[in-house]
């Protein structure tokens, strides 16, 4: 936190240190620049020789932010810096680049707005230009406030579903500081449909958050970067060409958090219990069932249930006249399926719910834990501190390993060593969540790989605006229903 403060103070002290210079290229006393909010907004109206009704845009949630930026560049082409690649670089490098030219002796106040002479422009420069402002424009939108996302597995079904679109708000938990600066605005991990790389690591910054409106809740469904390297090669077999990524562009996953610092967290018999309560289940929750029946089932008989063929797979033919399918299905469903003349036997399946899953992490010979049966396990706090043996190290060895910015860690025969000296008790230096999807039984989550840590926190699932039914027909492949749907 100190690290932030520091930063911001040295980022305000180069900003108004540019104004000073400027508003005395501009015939304003310099020491003008030193007064806040009178300066940075009504001082540059009148300097740029807007109206003064342009204040009021300041005061606009969302729309304040654009605004200020606006008078930013307005206020670069009164001193001569009229081009996109001059207000790219005052963005990105935190407005340093306003003192960087209101320093040199050639640059010069040129006047308002309106007593600037107007360039002719071609019409490939104007669409250059205008190109370059969206792309800036959408990268502050998307670093800062919102950012779009798609719902590729059905994870969280029946809450959000294959094919969502919808909304990620950065501005809930405070949006992160980039960690990798070079890279292809707009993208993440690869160049739009190519498996070129969209980053390169030659500059690695330090990471924080800015403010917030929140802390994550239980409850709230969260979009993270997942943290193990395994998640985030999740589709490529050959672990040798496994790539590392960055933290801020690893893998983007979309969980409820089941689970917050401090939490004590166990799973019985398929309910989520946290200190001691049961936790509220998410309406429509799915489970896994193992249904027979005389004969493969038509998928049209399958369709009439709500099922689409990600819902569902056929898994043995243990006799004749005898299918047997795995089913994720709601309560409602399940009620459905028992009445169906050809099914002959529905049970839970016990795949997910008797003996060991190899699978549940942390991975133990001893452990007989499993999807339905987890735990109790202590969400690690910022501040925990814990003894270190065996056991502990089981649960938080990855964490101290992995994600607490610790050098040359060693984890061996239940002694743990952080550059070179042995360690017997651990402080933990960031708070940590666990994560579940509403789908159960067909998540991949922090039952599989572990803890979420803080500052793998991306953003609060926002709202719905558009949803596609990837197996709908022409006529409903839309989910009209869906637009504009806050997330619950």
């Amino acid at each position: 936190m100190i690290t932030v403060i520091v930063i911001f103070v040295l980022l305000r002290i180069a900003f108004v240190a540019g104004l000073w210079k400027i508003f005395e290229k501009a015939g304003i006393a310099g020491w003008k620049s030193l007064v806040p909010f009178y300066a940075e907004y009504i001082l540059i109206v009148q300097v740029v020789g807007r109206q003064w009704w342009w204040l009021l845009y300041l005061f606009v949630p969302v729309v304040g932010v654009f605004a200020f930026f606006v008078l930013i560049f307005d206020l670069l082409r009164c001193i001569g810096k009229t081009t996109v690649a001059d207000q790219a670089l005052a963005v990105f490098t935190g407005l340093i680049y306003l003192p960087v030219v209101a320093f040199r002796p050639e640059t010069t106040y040129k006047g308002k707005l309106s007593e600037l002479p107007v360039q002719p422009k071609s019409l490939f420069t104007e669409w250059v230009d205008a190109i370059a402002f969206a792309v800036i424009a959408a990268t502050l939108i998307r670093w800062l406030i919102m950012e779009a996302y798609t719902i590729p597995t059905p994870s969280m079904e029946n809450s959000l579903l294959v094919g969502d679109f919808l909304f990620v708000s950065k501005f809930h938990y405070g949006t992160r500081t980039p960690k990798t600066p070079l890279q292809v605005p707009l993208t993440h991990q690869k160049i739009w449909f190519t498996e070129i790389p969209s980053y390169v690591e030659w500059i690695q910054l330090p990471q924080y958050r800015l403010p917030g409106f929140s802390s994550v809740k239980r409850e709230d469904v969260v979009v993270f970067n997942v943290p193990r390297i395994e998640e985030n090669n999740f589709m490529n077999p050959n672990r040798a060409s496994w790539t590392d990524y960055p933290l801020d562009l690893k893998t983007n996953y979309i969980k409820r958090c089941v689970g917050i610092p401090g939490d004590r967290l166990e799973i019985v018999d398929r309910q989520v219990i946290v200190n001691g309560t049961p936790l509220k289940n998410p309406p429509l929750m799915e489970w896994s069932y193992l249904v027979t029946s005389k004969d493969e089932i038509n998928e049209r008989n399958l369709a009439k249930l709500g099922l689409d063929p990600e819902d569902y797979s056929l898994i043995s033919r243990p006799e004749q006249n005898k299918v047997v399918y795995q089913m994720h299905l709601t309560q409602a469903m399940l009620e459905e399926v028992k009445k169906l003349p050809y099914v002959i036997q529905v049970e839970n399946d016990y795949r997910m719910h008797d003996g060991p899953d190899y699978r549940i992490w942390p991975s133990s010979e001893y452990s007989r834990w499993n999807a339905d049966n987890y735990g109790p396990v202590v969400i690690p706090k910022k501040g925990m501190n814990i003894s270190i043996n065996d056991s502990t190290l089981a649960f938080y060895g990855l964490a101290i390993e992995k994600y607490e910015s610790n050098k040359n860690v060693t984890i061996k025969d239940g002694t743990l060593t952080i550059d070179g000296k042995t360690v017997t008790e651990y402080t933990f230096k960031q708070d940590y969540f666990f994560m579940m999807g509403d789908n159960r039984h067909n998540s991949h989550d922090s039952r599989y790989w572990g803890f979420v840590p803080e500052d793998h926190i991306v953003g609060k699932g926002f709202f719905i605006w558009l949803s596609i039914d990837k197996f709908g027909t022409l006529l409903d492949k839309i989910r009209w229903n869906r637009f504009f749907k806050p997330i619950e």
